[in-house]
């Protein structure tokens, strides 16, 4: 892996504003995406907000990951098409390099395909639900006794149908009722959880609005619900993340 110059996104897309950095002296937060048209949501206008540059780096286009996080706050892999067992060669490079923030004690993130990333480089199983159901649109979640002080939203935006299993080595943090159980974990400086808390309103009605078939899979919300129930539920879910990204950023969290 080869590093590359450290650089600030400053046009990010429609969805992360161009705060200008109000405190230059922080490090960057390296931002891992899986689509060309993928961009961060909420999780980067907030760092942007708090005067971290993000670092955006689109390793399936090519660009390399760098061989350490000397240079960075912390890093986020995003969710994504793929899979965590996909035999891409880009898809398993990313599960090793998260050896990289863990063996630091950097602050790592993994929402969705990062977060099952994660579990798979810590030796658990990422699968399919064997009912086949798949949870799409906000579901309900609860925290476990370990993760109460985190303060979870009760419902979150989901958009997968693989999860992930949680290795003993690992603590679980938030659970549901539904056909994918885990939701959130962590491991040392490590971070996973399932659902999407970055989602911003421009998202949620793109990703319900281009893809009409899996709106018809079993567990999927319709359309309508995504977007009326963002509504409702967005401004509590960006509070928590908020509050979660300030005590995740400055290291609090790895000691938790």
């Amino acid at each position: 892996m080869l590093e590359v110059p450290q650089r600030e996104v400053s046009n990010a897309g429609p969805d992360i504003p161009d705060w200008p950095a109000r405190q230059p002296s922080k490090l960057p937060v390296l931002v891992i995406l899986h689509q060309h048209h993928s961009n961060p949501g909420h999780v980067g206008q907030w760092f942007r907000r708090n005067g971290y540059a993000l670092d955006i780096r689109r390793h399936f286009n090519g660009e390399p990951l760098p061989e350490t996080l000397a240079h960075h706050s912390g890093a986020v892999i995003f969710g994504g098409p793929q899979s965590a067992n996909d035999r891409i060669d880009f898809i398993r490079r990313e599960v090793d390099w998260i050896s990289v923030p863990l063996k630091e004690r950097k602050p790592f993130l993994g929402i969705c395909l990062g977060a099952q990333m994660l579990a798979r480089h810590l030796g658990a199983r990422v699968d399919h639900c064997c009912r086949g159901s798949v949870e799409i649109g906000y579901h309900s979640i609860k925290a476990t006794e370990a993760g109460q002080a985190l303060d979870f939203p009760s419902r979150v935006y989901q958009w997968h149908r693989e999860g992930f299993d949680v290795t003993r080595e690992c603590t679980l943090l938030a659970t549901s009722d539904g056909a994918y159980p885990n939701q959130a974990f962590h491991y040392g400086s490590g971070y996973g959880v399932q659902f999407h808390p970055e989602i911003t309103f421009a998202q949620v009605n793109r990703w319900s609005g281009s893809n009409p078939v899996r709106l018809l899979l079993r567990g999927a919300r319709p359309r309508q619900h995504h977007i009326e129930t963002h509504l409702m539920e967005a401004p509590r879910v960006h509070r928590w993340l908020d509050r979660f990204l300030g005590r995740w950023v400055t290291g609090e969290l790895a000691r938790y």
